[in-house]
């Protein structure tokens, strides 16, 4: 992936969309023209985490591609600039979250505050480097990203919602610790953690259990393992943070 590359979505590679990759240029960056289409954004989202969506007035606004983008930036930690008008900016607002969106600026673009914006970014994205990973593993979506919300603020979070998905994660990618559910469809939490144990690779990636099993068979098999922690979801906030705040300064401490 190449932290300077920008990914410049539209319906069409218009003069606008040529402009921004001259300019982005001249700052460093590579601005890459992506058909608005999911298929072929599916097939280039991994090349950066930078996308700029340049939204057509001739054109509606395409709903799927909306929750696609939406997905990317909650999920996969994308940064999303939006470029159209105030109603245009509504409409992607029924479907997105205004939390997902970085940026937005109003056609005639203000190319200077735009390539700002980019830098900024950027600059983010540095510091966030610096920060812990943590995986999450859990079927639960909607659980998932209550914890990502409790977390996101102090460490990068990554979400995948299985752990077949969560071993393809980490044959490319590092974490510092994984919050795993125990009881998932296919592969539950003790499976995966065993599948973690047995490659030379991943047999050092530190685990916590995060579940709803208190049962006495359920915690033992768990233990067993020799995670760092098992906690139960009815965890609070301030709880989970002081946990990994502890563990990570434990970590610091060994180093």
């Amino acid at each position: 992936m190449n932290d300077n590359t920008v990914l410049l979505v539209s319906n069409k590679e218009t003069f606008s969309i040529h402009g921004m990759e001259s300019k982005l240029k001249e700052i460093g960056y590579e601005g890459v023209y992506v058909q608005d289409d999911i298929e072929e954004l599916d097939e280039v989202a991994w090349k950066s985490n930078f996308l700029v969506y340049y939204m057509d007035e001739k054109m509606p606004i395409d709903t799927n591609l909306v929750v696609y983008l939406k997905d990317l930036c909650m999920e996969k930690e994308k940064s999303l600039i939006l470029i159209g008008r105030k109603e245009e900016y509504e409409q992607v607002l029924k479907s997105m979250p205004k939390k997902c969106i970085n940026s937005w600026f109003e056609r005639p673009l203000d190319m200077n505050k735009f390539l700002l914006a980019v830098q900024n970014l950027k600059n983010s994205m540095i510091m966030m480097a610096m920060r812990k990973t943590v995986l999450i593993v859990d079927d639960d979506v909607a659980y998932m990203q209550v914890i990502r919300d409790w977390l996101k603020d102090t460490y990068q979070i990554v979400m995948v919602n299985s752990g077949v998905k969560a071993i393809k994660w980490l044959t490319n990618n590092h974490a510092d610790l994984v919050l795993l559910d125990y009881e998932m469809p296919v592969v539950n939490g003790p499976t995966f953690f065993e599948m973690l144990k047995s490659d030379p690779d991943s047999d050092v990636v530190p685990v916590m259990f995060l579940t709803g099993q208190t049962t006495k068979s359920s915690v033992l098999t768990a233990m067993q393992l020799k995670p760092v922690d098992y906690l139960l979801k009815s965890i609070t906030k301030g709880e989970l943070r002081e946990k990994l705040a502890n563990y990570f300064a434990k970590q610091k401490g060994l180093s």
